[in-house]
């Protein structure tokens, strides 16, 4: 074998062997120094691993991962593309670059010049996009048509790092309601309290509709076109010992998507619920080469951050409080790729007590109190 031949099969087995080697993270199994920031997939590693997503209490520590840029409110119109970054990889966490980030897959300008088709085929897992900054509390209003084939599911959710989840989703060929759901922690629970569907008024692929999270502090309203379909109380979300409130809590990314419910490797659960297997022959996907949903725009209002200064940045994680809630704080910590972990954490007077009793004093040092 030549010298050649050699160089060629190391280049070509070198990602395979990283991807074998990655070590995974867990609550249990925190990520080393040389890899250590825990990606939203659960995976251990570094650069991008340390953006979007990063699960900062299963990394090295709660400072690997960069800090979560702050809300901005703004109105993204997707027929105007210039502030997505639409190659994902180039990403270095610049949210004043960037609006939106895709992760996977493509956008499709929409023929009608009505926004950008998100698309699925079937040599992928469909496209998402993400917000480059984060919502901690406001209004979020998703103007868009869903998909419409059995197997095929649109989402437009918030996604926290440590998996605080709100949902609108679309599953299958199901056009005249769509699915509620809000999530604790990655805690999936499917109860009559966490999952909801409700009516919509037409056609949910062929119509634009408005769909909106009011997510405050106490109280999460979806709405459809301006009109309240559901409502969640913190106050109704209270552990049944007392000593937790089930409710999301911590900043969040906002996600659109869509992506294949309806194939051999899904459950057979998820399957049923998505309308079925997706048929790859369908007439749209044949002569389009894949299927689509259709974004036009998303507004984001940001809640009111009596706490922040002119300095901030972002938020950080401190570990959890005597509940098992995760600490989140304001930061002026660069969330660049290329800059240093935070050396000061700006934090509320309120959560000191909290810090004491779980970090220690003599970690305390170089904080600053508002």
């Amino acid at each position: 074998m030549t010298r050649s031949t050699l160089l060629f099969l190391g280049a070509a087995l070198l990602p395979l062997i990283q991807l074998i080697s990655a070590q995974t993270c867990n609550s249990t199994s925190l990520c080393p120094s040389t890899a250590p920031c825990c990606s939203e997939y659960g995976y251990c590693g570094s650069g991008s691993y340390c953006l979007g997503g990063c699960e900062p209490l299963y990394s090295f520590k709660s400072t690997s991962c960069r800090p979560n840029p702050i809300c901005v409110s703004q109105e993204t119109n997707f027929n105007d593309l210039s502030k997505v970054q639409l190659n994902g990889t180039k990403f270095d966490g610049n949210a004043t670059a960037y609006d939106w980030v895709v992760n996977t897959g493509n956008l499709i300008a929409d023929p009608s010049g009505q926004g950008v088709r998100l698309t699925l085929k079937e040599s992928d897992q469909g496209t998402k996009i993400s917000s480059t900054r984060y919502i901690h509390y406001g209004s979020i209003d998703f103007v868009l048509e869903s998909s419409k084939w059995n197997g095929v599911v649109t989402a437009a959710i918030t996604m926290s790092d440590v998996k605080d989840e709100i949902d609108w989703e679309w599953p299958g060929a199901i056009t005249d309601k769509v699915q509620t759901n809000y999530w604790f922690l990655g805690v999936a629970n499917y109860s009559a309290t966490q999952g909801a569907a409700v009516d919509i008024a037409s056609d949910s692929s062929s119509n634009f509709h408005t769909y909106t999270f009011d997510w405050q502090e106490d109280y999460l309203n979806w709405s459809i076109d301006g009109q309240v379909v559901r409502t969640v109380l913190k106050q109704d979300t209270l552990s049944d010992d007392g000593t937790q409130y089930k409710y999301p809590s911590t900043p969040s990314r906002i996600q659109l998507s869509i992506w294949p419910a309806g194939i051999s490797t899904s459950a057979q659960g998820t399957i049923d619920w998505s309308g079925g297997m997706i048929d790859w022959t369908d007439p749209d996907y044949v002569s389009n080469g894949y299927f689509w949903n259709t974004l036009q725009s998303v507004k984001i209002s940001c809640a009111n951050q009596d706490n922040t200064l002119n300095s901030t940045t972002g938020w950080a994680y401190g570990g959890n409080d005597t509940q098992g809630i995760p600490i989140v704080d304001i930061t002026n910590a660069s969330t660049l790729l290329s800059g240093a972990e935070p050396s000061i954490l700006l934090v509320k007077k309120s959560t000191v007590a909290v810090l004491l009793s779980t970090i220690g004093l003599a970690t305390l040092t170089g904080i600053a109190l508002l």
